[in-house]
Protein backbone atom coordinates (compact mmCIF):
# COMPACT_ATOMS: atom_id res chain seq x y z
CA UNK A 1 0.00 0.00 0.00
CA UNK A 2 1.92 2.91 -1.25
CA UNK A 3 0.65 6.63 -0.93
CA UNK A 4 2.98 9.02 -3.08
CA UNK A 5 3.54 12.81 -3.49
CA UNK A 6 -0.02 13.62 -4.84
CA UNK A 7 -2.20 15.60 -2.16
CA UNK A 8 -5.24 17.08 -2.12
CA UNK A 9 -6.37 20.15 -0.08
CA UNK A 10 -9.33 20.97 1.34
CA UNK A 11 -11.00 23.95 0.45
CA UNK A 12 -12.37 24.54 3.89
CA UNK A 13 -9.83 23.26 6.28
CA UNK A 14 -6.81 24.08 4.05
CA UNK A 15 -6.13 20.40 4.65
CA UNK A 16 -2.82 18.65 3.00
CA UNK A 17 -3.78 14.96 2.72
CA UNK A 18 -1.18 12.40 1.60
CA UNK A 19 -3.25 9.31 2.31
CA UNK A 20 -6.27 8.07 3.96
CA UNK A 21 -7.99 4.64 4.90
CA UNK A 22 -10.63 3.84 7.44
CA UNK A 23 -8.10 3.20 10.15
CA UNK A 24 -5.41 6.02 9.61
CA UNK A 25 -4.99 9.18 8.08
CA UNK A 26 -1.58 11.03 6.92
CA UNK A 27 -1.26 14.91 6.42
CA UNK A 28 1.53 17.00 5.08
CA UNK A 29 1.57 19.54 7.98
CA UNK A 30 2.67 23.23 7.38
CA UNK A 31 5.28 25.29 9.04
CA UNK A 32 2.36 27.00 10.86
CA UNK A 33 0.58 24.26 12.21
CA UNK A 34 0.84 22.60 15.53
CA UNK A 35 -0.01 19.03 16.32
CA UNK A 36 -1.67 19.38 19.77
CA UNK A 37 -3.20 22.06 21.71
CA UNK A 38 -1.10 24.36 23.27
CA UNK A 39 -1.52 27.54 25.28
CA UNK A 40 -1.02 29.77 22.18
CA UNK A 41 -4.85 28.81 22.00
CA UNK A 42 -4.48 28.14 18.21
CA UNK A 43 -6.44 25.35 16.13
CA UNK A 44 -4.49 22.17 16.18
CA UNK A 45 -4.48 19.75 13.33
CA UNK A 46 -6.01 17.24 15.30
CA UNK A 47 -8.76 19.19 15.44
CA UNK A 48 -8.98 20.21 11.77
CA UNK A 49 -8.71 16.77 10.92
CA UNK A 50 -12.13 15.73 13.33
CA UNK A 51 -13.85 18.49 11.38
CA UNK A 52 -12.37 17.47 7.79
CA UNK A 53 -13.86 13.65 8.98
CA UNK A 54 -17.24 14.92 10.26
CA UNK A 55 -17.42 16.95 7.05
CA UNK A 56 -16.59 14.33 4.52
CA UNK A 57 -18.38 11.69 6.00
CA UNK A 58 -21.43 13.34 7.66
CA UNK A 59 -20.68 12.20 11.32
CA UNK A 60 -22.85 12.66 13.95
CA UNK A 61 -21.65 13.20 17.06
CA UNK A 62 -18.22 13.26 17.95
CA UNK A 63 -14.97 11.72 15.52
CA UNK A 64 -12.14 10.22 16.84
CA UNK A 65 -8.42 11.40 15.72
CA UNK A 66 -5.63 10.34 18.24
CA UNK A 67 -1.89 11.73 17.55
CA UNK A 68 0.22 9.21 17.40
CA UNK A 69 3.56 10.98 16.73
CA UNK A 70 4.55 15.45 16.62
CA UNK A 71 6.64 17.59 14.67
CA UNK A 72 8.14 20.47 15.86
CA UNK A 73 5.88 23.89 14.93
CA UNK A 74 8.08 25.28 12.49
CA UNK A 75 8.76 21.95 11.10
CA UNK A 76 6.73 20.91 8.09
CA UNK A 77 6.10 17.07 6.61
CA UNK A 78 4.16 13.75 7.37
CA UNK A 79 2.64 13.51 9.77
CA UNK A 80 -0.02 10.13 10.96
CA UNK A 81 -2.82 10.17 12.63
CA UNK A 82 -5.23 7.10 13.76
CA UNK A 83 -8.61 7.30 13.23
CA UNK A 84 -9.58 4.00 15.55
CA UNK A 85 -8.64 3.66 18.78
CA UNK A 86 -6.98 -0.08 17.68
CA UNK A 87 -5.13 1.49 15.02
CA UNK A 88 -3.73 4.11 17.95
CA UNK A 89 -2.79 1.65 20.05
CA UNK A 90 -1.18 -0.04 17.69
CA UNK A 91 0.91 2.94 16.04
CA UNK A 92 1.65 3.74 19.22
CA UNK A 93 3.60 0.54 19.72
CA UNK A 94 5.50 0.73 16.11
CA UNK A 95 6.81 4.39 17.30
CA UNK A 96 7.54 3.11 20.70
CA UNK A 97 9.56 -0.19 19.09
CA UNK A 98 10.86 2.22 16.55
CA UNK A 99 9.74 -0.07 13.72
CA UNK A 100 8.97 2.86 11.82
CA UNK A 101 10.96 4.85 9.21
CA UNK A 102 11.79 8.69 9.42
CA UNK A 103 13.19 10.41 6.23
CA UNK A 104 13.79 14.00 6.85
CA UNK A 105 15.02 16.88 4.33
CA UNK A 106 16.85 19.20 6.39
CA UNK A 107 18.68 22.38 4.59
CA UNK A 108 21.66 23.78 6.62
CA UNK A 109 23.64 26.71 6.67
CA UNK A 110 27.05 24.52 6.24
CA UNK A 111 28.25 22.06 4.34
CA UNK A 112 29.27 18.91 7.02
CA UNK A 113 32.83 17.85 6.80
CA UNK A 114 32.08 14.86 5.43
CA UNK A 115 29.12 13.78 2.77
CA UNK A 116 27.29 11.26 4.88
CA UNK A 117 28.02 10.06 8.31
CA UNK A 118 26.04 8.92 11.64
CA UNK A 119 25.88 11.14 14.84
CA UNK A 120 25.57 9.31 18.65
CA UNK A 121 25.10 12.13 21.03
CA UNK A 122 23.65 12.24 24.87
CA UNK A 123 20.38 14.34 24.53
CA UNK A 124 19.31 16.68 27.66
CA UNK A 125 16.47 18.83 27.38
CA UNK A 126 16.35 22.23 29.28
CA UNK A 127 12.69 22.71 29.98
CA UNK A 128 12.89 26.38 30.62
CA UNK A 129 14.49 26.80 27.44
CA UNK A 130 12.59 24.40 25.55
CA UNK A 131 15.75 23.36 24.28
CA UNK A 132 18.08 20.30 23.95
CA UNK A 133 21.95 19.83 24.59
CA UNK A 134 24.40 17.65 22.95
CA UNK A 135 27.06 15.44 25.30
CA UNK A 136 29.50 13.36 24.01
CA UNK A 137 29.08 11.00 27.33
CA UNK A 138 26.25 10.04 29.26
CA UNK A 139 25.44 12.32 31.68
CA UNK A 140 22.21 12.18 34.23
CA UNK A 141 18.74 12.74 32.52
CA UNK A 142 20.32 12.49 29.20
CA UNK A 143 18.55 9.90 25.98
CA UNK A 144 20.91 8.24 23.62
CA UNK A 145 20.32 9.88 20.09
CA UNK A 146 21.74 8.60 16.78
CA UNK A 147 20.88 9.73 13.02
CA UNK A 148 21.94 9.12 9.70
CA UNK A 149 22.70 12.02 7.27
CA UNK A 150 23.52 12.56 3.99
CA UNK A 151 24.56 15.24 1.43
CA UNK A 152 22.12 15.71 -1.59
CA UNK A 153 22.78 18.71 -3.22
CA UNK A 154 23.82 22.47 -3.15
CA UNK A 155 22.85 26.01 -3.74
CA UNK A 156 25.19 29.06 -3.26
CA UNK A 157 24.43 29.65 -0.26
CA UNK A 158 23.02 26.66 1.41
CA UNK A 159 22.99 22.34 1.62
CA UNK A 160 20.44 20.07 1.20
CA UNK A 161 20.63 16.96 3.87
CA UNK A 162 18.67 13.90 4.08
CA UNK A 163 18.63 12.65 7.70
CA UNK A 164 16.98 8.76 8.62
CA UNK A 165 16.16 8.96 12.40
CA UNK A 166 17.46 5.83 14.62
CA UNK A 167 15.75 7.33 17.55
CA UNK A 168 13.27 9.87 18.17
CA UNK A 169 14.30 12.72 20.60
CA UNK A 170 13.12 16.24 21.57
CA UNK A 171 14.99 18.12 18.96
CA UNK A 172 17.09 15.98 17.90
CA UNK A 173 18.11 16.97 14.52
CA UNK A 174 18.02 20.09 15.36
CA UNK A 175 20.42 19.77 17.97
CA UNK A 176 22.49 17.35 16.65
CA UNK A 177 23.22 19.09 12.75
CA UNK A 178 24.00 22.07 14.72
CA UNK A 179 26.38 20.43 17.19
CA UNK A 180 27.87 19.26 13.39
CA UNK A 181 28.29 22.50 12.89
CA UNK A 182 25.31 22.15 10.20
CA UNK A 183 22.65 24.43 11.73
CA UNK A 184 18.88 24.43 9.95
CA UNK A 185 18.09 27.65 8.11
CA UNK A 186 15.66 30.04 9.89
CA UNK A 187 16.58 27.65 13.24
CA UNK A 188 17.74 30.72 15.30
CA UNK A 189 17.23 28.43 18.64
CA UNK A 190 19.79 26.71 17.76
CA UNK A 191 22.42 28.90 16.25
CA UNK A 192 21.01 30.18 12.92
CA UNK A 193 22.27 33.42 11.87
CA UNK A 194 18.56 34.58 11.12
CA UNK A 195 14.86 33.64 10.69
CA UNK A 196 12.73 32.52 8.29
CA UNK A 197 9.91 35.52 7.85
CA UNK A 198 7.69 32.87 8.36
CA UNK A 199 8.63 31.46 11.30
CA UNK A 200 9.55 28.26 9.95
CA UNK A 201 12.84 26.73 10.03
CA UNK A 202 13.97 24.48 6.77
CA UNK A 203 13.23 21.21 7.96
CA UNK A 204 11.02 18.77 6.32
CA UNK A 205 9.75 14.91 7.14
CA UNK A 206 10.06 14.07 4.00
CA UNK A 207 9.01 10.51 4.09
CA UNK A 208 7.09 8.29 6.07
CA UNK A 209 6.42 4.26 6.26
CA UNK A 210 4.71 2.15 8.95
CA UNK A 211 3.26 -0.96 8.74
CA UNK A 212 -0.55 -0.59 8.50
CA UNK A 213 -2.82 -0.97 11.95
CA UNK A 214 -5.34 -3.54 10.66
CA UNK A 215 -3.85 -4.75 7.08
CA UNK A 216 -0.68 -5.27 7.92
CA UNK A 217 0.84 -3.77 4.84
CA UNK A 218 3.80 -1.40 4.54
CA UNK A 219 2.40 2.08 3.89
CA UNK A 220 4.94 4.54 2.05
CA UNK A 221 4.17 8.17 1.76
CA UNK A 222 6.23 10.49 0.27
CA UNK A 223 5.44 14.01 1.55
CA UNK A 224 5.96 17.14 -1.31
CA UNK A 225 7.85 20.49 0.08
CA UNK A 226 5.62 23.61 0.86
CA UNK A 227 6.02 25.94 -1.87
CA UNK A 228 9.30 28.45 -1.00
CA UNK A 229 11.91 29.08 -3.43
CA UNK A 230 14.71 27.55 -1.70
CA UNK A 231 12.79 24.43 -0.79
CA UNK A 232 11.46 23.98 -4.20
CA UNK A 233 14.90 24.98 -5.71
CA UNK A 234 16.24 21.74 -4.14
CA UNK A 235 13.41 19.62 -5.02
CA UNK A 236 13.38 20.36 -8.50
CA UNK A 237 17.13 19.59 -8.32
CA UNK A 238 16.91 16.18 -6.94
CA UNK A 239 13.40 15.16 -8.84
CA UNK A 240 14.44 16.69 -12.43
Amino acid sequence: MVSNSSSNRTSQHDLLVLHEDNHTIVVNKRPSDIVQGDKTGDLPLSEVIKAYLKEKFNKPGNVFCGVVHRLDRPTSGALVFARTSKALSRLNEQFREKSTQKVYWAVVEKMPAQKSGRLSHYLKKNEKQNKSYAYEKDIAGAKHAVLNYKWLASSDKYHLLEVELETGRHHQIRCQLSTMGCIIKGDVKYGARRSNKDGSIHLHARKLEFIHPTTKEPVSVIAPVHKESLWNYFEELILG
